[in-house]
């Protein structure tokens, strides 16, 4: 970034101030927000302090920690910039978690838990992300921790790490997802479907939420999921015996994912220009009833989900031979290619959670308060949201220039209208 940064950090901020009713808020902010973008490897609150000089330590660490200052107006206006950035109908909200690994058991949320991003189990913090994403362009809208049971159990812990009322409930992550999208809904955040890995999409529970609200959505799901064929009916079985049959069954049985697309066809496809050459895998994709209808008894089967809503099965294998399988709602003329696109576009969340830790510091906050880990995340947004802006304006000035650039050579070159 250029030397003048800080000064167009200001005028980005304008929008926000507005959210304090403090003069001292209304500096604290632009100075936490340009430590976070500033050089340094820590970007917690005391180097931060330290470096910028602008908000002696301990005013810093009553605002972000302990201030009277309400988060909403902030997030209506980072909900408000995302959307003229990235939003619309052909923009991706895509919902995941990260994790921000901590020593101790003292800060809100922290216990021994499965981190996707490390791959294993560790001792973190988890918060559900969501991304609004246009163009391979992500802008993160929201960060909510999740509380594990071992917190949940402990009303006592909670109240000491200040977490409030309307959130000392067990919540799954897709749970809190839900309950997030629906606040960016309320707000008018633009997008067209909603994307997420296999942790959210083995979730029926998410997968109808979604649908309940009238989302296109596609996520990942195990290669056990069950699915029936598009075509499965409903019928009332044969009694040999006994009283005659009340409830209908499905006339084929439920299969799994992975079993179902061993006969489809499959084509190779590159989804996006990589860094050297396309990205490219084999997909296929059938039309299906999943099964988490229900569950009902079904003869010698045992209990059965009955068939649900009809979807994409898709299936994909890469290069490596990995496989991987996901389900979405996208209508039934949907091409192969669009399928493949919609579920390759949730890479970018991954790009944003990297950026938010290694540039802005996103797991080096070393308050153990709710509200103070939710404040710099908060900011943390803000602070990744004024960079995408200026990359994009970056992007659009070395377009124009280069288009300047074509046209004044065709003007004066007769060889390029030849």
């Amino acid at each position: 970034m250029d030397g003048d940064w800080r000064a167009d950090l200001d005028a980005w901020l304008e929008p926000f101030m507005a959210g304090f009713g403090h003069k001292a808020q209304r500096t604290m902010c632009p100075a936490y927000i340009a430590g976070l973008i500033g050089p340094g490897d820590r970007k917690s609150i005391q180097p931060i302090a330290a470096r910028t000089g602008e908000v002696p330590y301990d005013r810093l660490h009553h605002f972000v920690s302990a201030g009277v200052w309400d988060s909403a107006p902030l997030e209506a206006a980072l909900w408000d910039h995302a959307d003229r950035l990235v939003g619309g109908p052909r923009s991706w909200l895509i919902v995941d978690d990260t994790a921000l690994p901590k020593k101790g058991t003292h800060s809100v949320g922290v216990a021994p838990q499965y981190a996707s991003s490390l791959g294993k189990n560790a001792n973190c913090q988890t918060m559900v992300s969501l991304t609004l994403a246009a163009h391979e362009v992500p802008v993160m809208v929201g960060l909510r921790l999740f509380l594990p049971d071992s917190w949940i159990a402990d009303p006592p812990r909670m109240t000491r790490a200040r977490i409030p009322e309307e959130y000392q409930t067990a919540r799954s992550k897709p749970e809190i997802a839900i309950a997030e999208i629906d606040r960016l809904r309320a707000a008018g955040i633009r997008f067209g479907c909603v994307l997420a890995d296999a942790g959210y999409g083995l979730s029926a529970s998410f997968r109808q939420a979604l649908s309940a609200r009238g989302l296109y959505w596609a996520v990942g799901i195990p290669r056990h999921q069950k699915v029936y064929p598009h075509d499965v009916q409903l019928i009332f079985p044969e009694s040999t015996r006994g009283r005659p049959r009340i409830r209908h069954v499905p006339d084929q049985p439920s299969v799994k994912a992975e079993v179902v697309l061993e006969t489809a066809t499959w084509r190779r496809m590159s989804w996006r220009r990589g860094t050297k050459t396309g990205l490219a895998a084999r997909f296929a994709a059938m039309r299906i009833r999943i099964a988490d209808g229900p569950p009902q008894r079904i003869g010698r089967l045992g209990a059965q989900h009955m068939p649900g809503e009809e979807a994409w099965l898709v299936g994909e294998r890469r290069s490596t031979g990995e496989r991987k399988y996901y389900l979405s709602n996208l209508p039934a003329d949907t091409p192969l290619k669009d399928l493949a696109r919609a579920i390759k576009a949730r890479w970018v969340c991954e790009q944003a959670h990297q950026q938010l830790k290694e540039e802005l510091g996103l797991d080096h906050f070393e308050g153990r308060s709710w509200i103070g880990l939710h404040r710099h995340a908060l900011l943390g947004m803000m602070a990744y949201a004024f960079l995408q802006s200026c990359r994009l304006q970056a992007a659009g000035r070395k377009k124009n220039h280069h288009g300047s650039a074509a046209s004044a050579q065709s003007a004066s070159d007769p060889s390029v209208h030849s």
